[in-house]
């Protein structure tokens, strides 16, 4: 049993973790909450020109074509990645005015995987006005800070699993005063909001840690792809050390490196192929990222290293514990693994959370004002 004294100190963790957090997590849980359904919103909005209407075993196009379809459209560009969606018959072509170049400078080309015909063009994301989504996703990942912002919302993230561990323990001796989801309705108006908030918080408090926890590991996600470059992949391009980085003609087939690493790999999917010199991948190779073709694999991905001047396969690479962490907390964050079912179960959790903060938040302020109200009830007597 937990001593009074010890349960002290855990309010006081709970309430000023709670305090600090609360306004940022509030944002994220808004925020979230469309992320969540980011796919059927897009689909709603976009004005996107349709696929050919071909038969369901139509093979790809040739990628190369689609690459050289790029580059003539933007000589002065790079070619970032080549993207292959397996839920529909499209590729995306990311382009940049230079390998090191950032992101939000990048334009997509999006391309009829069967026909190889270009469909859209989008524009830079610094130079187009932001949808949506583009919004919520921004404010939810880094609030438009970029790494700064990032690592700041980890930071809200631990925070808000302390508070939602302390908020348990708190919870414990509660529930053995009375019976657990109680709502003691004849009581004031803040004791019902006490015991809906204990309530709901008992609810979603798994749910919260997986959330919470999956959340920090996301915005960590651009230091943790950094470590993995400079040591995994600088140990494994050491042979290539005094090479230069390839000039786009000196690049081998594209369409072969995707060939190669399906030859290579039978039960994986290949999903993308990163082009040498960029941030994320090798001064040297393709960086072709694969996934598992099953429910439980889909989700867990692995990158081949392929010579990107003569296109021989290199290496499969094992990917260290912290990325495959990584990999698993995605899904698990955003709940877009078991479809439209699971996703409406995440936004339900989502909405009871926000309930859970703005009841916590009501009961704080409630608390402060108390005292000014009990001072104001002793003046009003008086005259």
């Amino acid at each position: 049993m937990v001593s009074s004294r010890a349960l002290k100190r855990w309010a006081l963790v709970h309430k000023w973790t709670s305090l600090v957090c609360t306004a940022f997590l509030l944002l994220l849980c808004v925020t979230g909450l469309p992320l969540v359904f980011r796919d059927e919103i897009g689909d709603w909005l976009s004005d996107d020109p349709p696929y050919a209407v071909l038969p369901a075993e139509t093979p790809m196009a040739n990628l190369d074509r689609m690459v050289e379809t790029a580059r003539q459209r933007h000589p002065d560009q790079v070619i970032w990645y080549v993207f292959v969606d397996d839920d529909e018959p499209k590729v995306v072509v990311g382009m940049l005015p230079s390998p090191t170049a950032d992101r939000t400078l990048a334009r997509f080309l999006r391309f009829d995987a069967r026909t190889g015909e270009l469909l859209k063009e989008i524009e830079p994301l610094a130079t187009r006005s932001l949808s949506f989504i583009d919004v919520m996703l921004r404010l939810h990942r880094d609030l438009f800070a970029d790494l700064p912002g990032e690592l700041f919302l980890g930071a809200m993230g631990l925070l808000f699993v302390a508070a939602t561990v302390s908020g348990i323990v708190l919870y414990a001796p509660f529930v053995s005063r009375q019976r657990f989801g109680e709502v003691r309705r004849m009581r004031s108006a803040r004791i019902k909001w006490l015991d809906l908030h204990n309530l709901l918080g008992a609810t979603t408090m798994a749910w919260a840690l997986v959330v919470g926890v999956t959340g920090v590991i996301n915005e960590l996600s651009q230091p943790l792809f950094l470590v993995w470059q400079r040591t995994d992949v600088q140990a494994m391009v050491q042979p290539y050390r005094d090479l230069p980085v390839p000039r786009p003609d000196e690049l081998s087939s594209v369409q072969r490196a995707f060939d190669t690493v399906r030859q290579a790999l039978p039960g994986m999917a290949v999903t993308s192929v990163v082009f040498p010199g960029g941030k994320f991948g090798s001064p040297h190779h393709y960086l072709v990222w694969t996934k598992g073709a099953s429910a439980l694999t889909s989700r867990l991905f692995s990158p081949v290293l392929l010579d990107a001047r003569t296109g021989r396969l290199t290496t499969v690479v094992q990917m260290p514990w912290y990325l495959r962490a990584l990999q698993v907390s995605r899904p698990l964050h955003f709940g877009d693994y078991g479809g439209l079912p699971l996703k409406i179960i995440w936004a339900l959790l989502d909405l009871a959370t926000i309930a859970v903060l703005g009841s916590g938040l009501y009961l704080w302020l409630s608390r402060r004002r108390s005292p000014i109200e009990a001072r104001l009830a002793e003046l009003q007597a008086a005259e």
